[in-house]
């Protein structure tokens, strides 16, 4: 019984993780036409991921990239963007809660998730989308499609990361507890 109760309380709170992060990515800054944008729609997977662990916090990701997708973005490509692209790249971001529990684990949790992340981004850039590449980007020469792809997204991460890392931090100032899941102990 008591493991239900958590299984129960974890998909309860992905839900409302996945919920909030898709309200937020309608507060966003477009850095580029083509794709990209600053936002806060990691913050809530990576609570939820430092939260639950790596396992559910993947799944939450996915789903979240799977539906902010299909109901808001649609696919920048072909098939294949739906996968690298959002599913794949916001399941990564789950991947910050290999650090579950550790006090110490949030900021590297946040770069971690975030890093995945943009290794799917520049790998979509590499398969899908190098028939875009300019020949000059920023004043540089494009004769390398990974320059170009891990350029182009870092543009918009970079940032991303930053502002995941100071909300994080924030958060777990006020919030500290319910991030690290010492109230989970009480969840029998």
């Amino acid at each position: 019984m008591a493991n239900i109760k958590r299984k129960t309380r974890a998909i309860c709170e992905a839900a409302v993780s996945i919920a909030l992060a898709l309200a937020l990515s309608f507060i966003k800054f477009k850095i580029w036409g083509e794709g990209g944008s600053v936002d806060f729609v990691m913050v809530p997977i990576l609570v939820f991921a430092l939260r639950w662990g790596a396992g559910w916090g993947v799944l939450a990701g996915a789903v979240f990239g799977f539906l902010k997708c299909i109901l808001f973005e649609g696919l920048g490509y072909n098939w294949a963007s739906l996968f690298l692209d959002y599913v794949f790249a916001y399941g990564a971001v789950g991947l910050a809660g290999i650090f579950r529990g550790r006090s110490w684990g949030v900021v590297p949790g946040v770069i971690l998730g975030c890093l995945a992340r943009y290794g799917f981004h520049c790998v979509s850039g590499v398969v899908l989308y190098a028939s875009y590449m300019p020949d000059i980007y920023m004043g540089i020469d494009m004769n390398n499609v990974w320059v170009y792809t891990l350029i182009y997204n870092g543009t918009y991460m970079l940032p991303n990361t930053l502002l995941a890392v100071i909300i994080l931090i924030l958060l777990k100032k006020s919030m500290g507890r319910y991030i690290l899941a010492e109230d989970l102990a009480a969840v029998k």
